[in-house]
């Protein structure tokens, strides 16, 4: 699965030997209860051509990597580092835009093809062969990792590691949602669901001069949505107060999703931030739907999305609530955020 970056066998001062790292495996699929996350050490990888290899300074833990160790997701590649929300230091693999000691951030879309039809067209978010950083090529979980050059990000000085690393899948995909629904300044918003990704969003939304409404299942939720300046925070299917001129659901549910769609005003968007979606309910178009209201899908990001919120995080100095795990507390890290018991994000740090 790894080959060495050269042969030796001096040792570090922790006692292993040099060209090796620890990373954290998933051999299979299990419930998330019998600790399926093992520690190993392993040979550092090798970057290939057009690769870097990263020191990992800190790696974001999203849901998604729960939904791949319970096994929600396909399972592509076995044995499998996870992690997708990298933030690392660039020490191999090198190009005149990242010299080394540069710290880049590396998100969910690890890599695309260029060349379908989505990627000529410019919505590389719709490769047909994409590549995902942490299910089917190697993530973060680990003290060393390798990535595409050209879908690093230059980090801004002022975001520093801890509080960056869930900016990179989390608050790019919350910042696409946004996009995706034609957010424009001064609207009335909705967010169906109000987990690390819309506690992010929020902020880009008072940045534009928005209203935001939430609805939201958990006590401690409305009470993040209310502290982070909601204008008005209900429970799960309770009616907004307003017509909303957009919503954006962060919940895997088709019930959230009519409960948006029924907020909406004539012309409105509905966009759904969700890997996957359960079943959709019957409902009625003519009251729901028709008057040119939209649904749409949020798919992935693109590094323009990339580009465009990390410049805007470090403008508006967004800085998420994180807690902190070691590698080998990696399965606490992923049973904190199935419980939601976080209040923010979780990121380990090798």
């Amino acid at each position: 699965m790894h080959e060495s970056a050269r042969e030796t066998t001096t040792a570090q001062p922790d006692g292993r030997s040099a060209g090796m790292m620890k990373a954290v495996f998933l051999a299979a699929p299990a419930p998330l209860c019998t600790n399926p996350l093992v520690v190993r050490e392993v040979p550092l990888p090798t970057p290939g051509p057009g690769q870097i290899l990263l020191r990992v300074r800190a790696c974001g833990v999203c849901r998604t990597d729960l939904h791949i160790v319970e096994g929600d997701l396909p399972s592509l590649r076995t044995p499998l580092i996870l992690g997708h929300q990298i933030v690392g230091d660039v020490v191999q693999g090198t190009t005149p835009e990242l010299p080394a000691g540069i710290r880049v951030g590396i998100s969910w879309v690890g890599g695309v093809d260029g060349t379908c039809g989505h990627c000529l067209r410019g919505f590389e978010n719709l490769c047909d062969t994409p590549t995902f950083t942490g299910y089917t090529v190697d993530g973060g979980y680990a003290e060393y990792a390798v990535a595409r050059a050209d879908f690093a990000f230059p980090l801004p000085d002022s975001l520093d590691d801890r509080h960056a690393a869930p900016l990179l899948c989390a608050g790019i995909i919350g910042y696409r949602s946004l996009r995706v629904a034609d957010v424009q300044p001064g609207d009335k918003v909705g967010l169906f669901g109000f987990g690390s990704s819309a506690s992010l969003a929020i902020a880009v939304l008072h940045e534009w001069n928005c209203k935001v409404y939430v609805v939201t299942r958990g006590e401690s939720h409305r009470k993040r949505a209310a502290s982070l300046g909601a204008a008005w925070v209900g429970e799960e299917g309770e009616e907004v107060p307003v017509t909303l001129d957009r919503a954006i659901t962060f919940a895997p549910s088709g019930d959230v999703v009519v409960a948006a769609l029924a907020s909406l005003r004539k012309g409105g968007v509905v966009a759904i931030n969700a890997i996957h979606l359960d079943r959709m309910p019957q409902f009625d178009y003519d009251r729901l739907l028709w008057g040119e209201r939209q649904i749409r899908s949020v798919a992935n990001m693109t590094r323009v999305d990339g580009r465009e919120f990390l410049a805007l995080a470090a403008q508006i100095n967004l800085r998420p609530q994180v807690r902190c795990f070691k590698l080998e507390e990696a399965n606490e890290a992923l049973g904190a955020v199935k419980q939601e018991s976080l209040g923010g994000s979780a990121v380990i740090l090798p």
